[in-house]
């Protein structure tokens, strides 16, 4: 007997993990609302009487949140909370036998490719027309366009290629539809996403088209900032710096993990790459737009990593000076080449590191913010918390990068719009600032 009375038949979507993610969970949900399906995303009281959670397995804290996310809905169906349970994404492509034989009180797993047959089990049928349909979840301004699934990278860390496959591009004329579907919705900011962007065109053009695809894209009405993340270092495209100077519509902003900057570190890593070449490509970025603000990831504790390697690493940041950086512990995930390697530095040690990097971090970005202040910049806004309004800069992503706050207790902004703002006050990660007229631009 149910213990709540919820809705029959209301499709409760939650998603875990990465923007990939969310974006297969929106053309999930825009398939479902094509079968005339009523479809939440994350509904907060959780009346959906059917569950599908899109995981992730990336590393260890990410599978851990998913287990405990299948548990939690799992433990509501046994209460009659919900009627079934569905689980999809990398976790349950990678492990899809041990999730079944660990938590069977769920309906069904369904690896990373299996829409078609969620579909089925959901009582909808796959529409192969709908290119570009989907419900989107973000804020109605901005939405990810995932432009390639999958990698061919070996990086010997990284799961991704046994969950998501080799690398697929999409064709340039398919994103284009999709992303003036985008526009026509109300989309202003589209945020290229890929396991890497850079090999984009390769599979099918036998060529690096990203630059290609950046023309294409800010021919769009409606779109404003088009932004770049999730680049590899090796074999960067060149010719798409010159579409960043160039093309205003195309954000002074790069996502571009490294990972690491010592060589023997970097060659066990499979990066392809050499601390030579990473510095290379770092001053090429430098000089070719030099107002771009670069955003990287780092790993620490990686197996073999001495003191003196995680050394050279800070002092590379230090002198490097990232506009954006994120750092992880390593995690030893089986089936990777690295696993076969001895994950041999101590756990508070890789904690400890990180804590280091992030610290030095901060202090870079308190120095970068501080030149900030006096300074206009075009901002748009997200959301409004409590008495703030919160935005950004073109040189900063959603939930990842700095945020522009403005009192809204002074002053009344539309949420989704570009605004002129003159920084006021600068901390390490934020920055406080004032909407600024047409007639005071023109006096600054």
């Amino acid at each position: 007997m149910r213990t709540k009375h919820s809705k029959q038949n209301k499709i409760n979507v939650v998603t875990l993990g990465c923007s990939k993610n969310i974006i297969d969970s929106e053309v999930l949900m825009g398939q479902l609302q094509a079968n005339n399906k009523e479809v939440v995303h994350e509904d907060e009281q959780d009346d959906g009487n059917i569950v599908v959670i899109n995981t992730c397995g990336f590393i260890g804290k990410a599978k851990e949140e998913s287990v405990n996310t299948i548990l939690y809905y799992a433990q509501m169906k046994e209460r009659g909370e919900v009627d079934k349970v569905f689980v999809t994404g990398c976790l349950s492509e990678r492990y899809k036998l041990d999730l079944e034989k660990e938590i069977g009180n769920v309906d069904q797993y369904f690896g990373t490719h299996d829409l078609p047959n969620l579909l089925k089990a959901l009582e909808a049928d796959y529409k192969h027309e709908l290119i570009g349909e989907r419900l989107t979840t973000t804020p109605k301004h901005y939405a990810y366009l995932k432009i390639a699934e999958g990698c061919d990278r070996p990086c010997s860390f990284c799961a991704i290629p046994l969950m998501r496959g080799k690398h697929v591009s999409k064709t340039i004329e398919n994103l284009v539809i999709e992303a003036k579907k985008l526009a026509e919705k109300g989309i202003k900011e589209l945020i290229l996403i890929a396991q890497d962007l850079t090999y984009y065109g390769l599979d099918i053009y036998k060529k690096r088209a990203l630059a290609e695809l950046l023309k294409e894209l800010i021919k769009i009405d409606g779109i404003e900032w088009i932004r770049l993340h999730y680049a590899f270092p090796k074999g960067f495209p060149l010719d798409v710096l010159e579409v960043i100077k160039n093309e205003p519509k195309v954000c002074n902003y790069l996502d571009i993990p490294l990972q690491h900057i010592n060589t023997e570190l970097l060659k066990s890593m499979k990066r392809g790459t050499t601390s030579e070449k990473t510095r290379a490509l770092v001053a090429a970025f430098r000089d070719s737009v030099p107002n771009m603000a670069i955003r990287t990831t780092m790993i620490v504790g990686y197996p073999g990593e001495t003191e003196e390697m995680f050394n050279e690493l800070k002092q590379f940041i230090k002198e490097t000076k990232f506009e954006r950086l994120g750092c992880f512990t390593y995690s030893h995930e089986e089936d990777t080449t690295a696993y076969l390697l001895e994950d041999n530095v101590p756990e508070e040690v890789k904690e400890q590191r990180v804590a280091e990097i992030m610290e030095l971090q901060a202090e870079i970005s308190f120095e970068l913010n501080q030149q900030k202040i006096g300074k206009v910049f075009k901002c748009i806004f997200d959301r409004k918390e409590g008495t703030d309004y919160i935005g950004r800069t073109e040189f900063d992503s959603p939930d990842v990068d700095n945020e522009v706050i403005v009192d809204a207790t002074k002053h009344f902004l539309q949420l989704g719009q570009f605004i002129d703002v003159k920084i006021t006050e600068a901390t390490d990660f934020d920055l406080y600032g004032e909407p600024v007229t047409l007639s005071k631009i023109k006096e600054l």
